[in-house]
C-alpha cells in the first residue's frame, strides 16, 4: 500500500462532511480528479461520479465509497445559551461524550464547542456518572462568552445548524490509523488513489466502471438513482465491523456474505475469496448484523446487479475509530485485482 492513501485518508478525514452538509469534501474529490485528467460529474444529489471506459462497453461495474459521516445538528438552543443535540446516522450518544466540535451556520461562520453531559461536574452533580445519555440531558457548550438564547442566536447559530466531530487523526510508528470518519474515508481515499495510479500508469479496465463517491450512505441511501443500465455488478467498498462473533479484523481486508438486509450476492463473494487466494491477499469472510451498505440499498431499490461488500476492518465503528495500515493494504490490493478481473 502507498503512503500515499494514508495521507489521503488523513485529508479526507479532517474534511467536514456530515450527511447533508457534503459539499466541501465533494468539491475537494472534484478538483483532486481534474488535476489528474478526470471528468467527474455532480448529480442532483451531490454525489460524485468517474466513468472511466474500459476495453468492453456494453457490460459495466459500478464500486462506490462514501464520503458523507456520523453528525448532528442543532435540536434547540437552551435558555442558558447550550445547545440540544439531533443525531444524523446511526450513533448512540455516549460515542461523542467529551468531543471536540464545530458549529457551522447558514452564514457559513463557524464555532467550536464541546459535547458533555449537563449534568458532567461531579462536584454539583449526584447523578452525573448514572444519568442517561440522551438528547435531554446532552448538549454542546459553545466556546463563546454565552449565557442566554439571545446571546447564542446573536453569534447566528440557529436550528438546523450543521455539528461535525473533530476527527483527531493519528497515524501510530506502528502502523495504526485512529480517527473519526475512517467510516468511509478510508475506502474513498482507496478509490481515489487506485484512479490517480491508473492515470499515471495509462491501463485500461477490462470494463467500463463507474466509481462513485456517495454523500448520503449514513442516512440509507447512495448512488442508486445513477446505475447504468449495462452495470452488471455493484461493489460497495465500505468498513468491516469488528466485535464479539466477528471475524473482521484490523489486519486483512473483510469480505461481507450478509447483514441486516440479507445474504450478498453468492457468486461475487466466492469471486473476492478467489482473488485473494490466488493473490495471496490475507482476508476474512463475515457477517455484519446490524449494518447495510450502498450495495443493499441498491438492491432494496431493486437493481438488477449483482452486489457485493468489502472493506478495511475497524474498531469500534460509529465512535472513535481504529484500523492498520495491513487492512488498509489487504483492501487496496483487492480492489485493484477485482477492477482488472473478469467478471464472476
Amino acid at each position: 500500500m502507498s503512503k500515499e492513501t494514508i495521507e489521503l485518508t488523513r485529508e479526507l478525514t479532517n474534511i467536514p462532511s456530515p450527511t447533508g452538509d457534503t459539499s466541501t469534501i465533494i468539491d475537494f474529490i472534484y478538483n483532486e480528479m481534474t488535476s489528474h485528467g478526470y471528468e467527474p460529474t455532480i448529480n442532483n444529489k451531490g454525489s460524485l461520479i468517474i466513468t472511466v471506459p474500459g476495453k468492453t462497453l456494453d457490460k459495466e461495474r459500478f464500486i462506490t465509497a462514501h464520503i458523507d459521516t456520523l453528525g448532528a445538528m442543532v435540536r434547540a438552543i437552551k435558555p442558558d445559551g447550550r445547545l440540544k443535540l439531533d443525531l444524523i446516522g446511526g450513533f448512540n450518544f455516549n460515542a461523542i461524550e467529551g468531543e471536540y466540535c464545530t458549529i457551522h451556520t447558514q452564514e457559513n461562520k463557524t464555532y467550536t464547542g464541546t459535547i458533555l453531559m449537563h449534568q458532567t461536574s461531579v462536584h454539583v452533580y449526584k447523578d452525573s456518572g448514572t444519568a442517561k445519555r440522551d438528547q435531554q440531558n446532552m448538549e454542546v457548550r459553545i466556546d463563546e462568552k454565552v449565557s442566554s438564547k439571545e446571546d447564542t442566536e446573536n453569534l447566528g447559530i440557529q436550528v438546523g445548524d450543521f455539528i461535525s466531530f473533530d476527527p483527531r487523526t493519528v497515524v501510530t510508528p506502528s502502523g495504526y490509523i485512529k480517527s473519526r470518519h475512517l467510516d468511509d474515508k478510508v475506502s474513498a481515499a482507496i478509490l481515489m488513489n487506485f484512479l490517480i495510479n491508473l492515470k499515471g500508469t495509462n491501463q485500461t479496465l477490462p470494463y467500463t466502471t463507474h466509481f462513485f463517491f456517495s454523500n448520503n450512505e449514513e442516512i440509507g441511501y447512495g448512488g442508486n438513482s445513477n446505475i447504468s443500465p449495462n452495470v452488471v455488478e455493484y461493489v460497495a467498498v465500505d468498513m468491516g465491523a469488528m466485535g464479539d462473533d466477528q471475524q473482521t479484523d484490523e489486519y486483512t481486508v473483510s469480505i461481507c456474505v450478509k447483514d441486516a438486509s440479507g445474504p450478498y450476492h453468492l457468486g461475487l463473494r466466492n469471486h473476492f475469496v478467489s482473488i485473494c487466494k490466488e493473490k495471496n491477499i490475507p482476508y476474512q469472510l463475515d457477517i455484519y448484523p446490524y449494518y447495510g451498505s450502498d450495495a443493499s440499498a441498491a438492491m432494496r431499490a431493486g437493481a438488477d446487479v449483482k452486489h457485493g461488500l468489502i472493506g478495511a476492518g475497524i474498531e469500534s465503528s460509529h465512535a472513535y475509530e481504529r484500523t492498520h495500515k495491513e487492512s488498509i493494504q489487504s483492501t487496496e490490493h483487492l480492489v485493484s485485482e477485482y477492477l482488472f478481473s473478469s467478471f464472476s
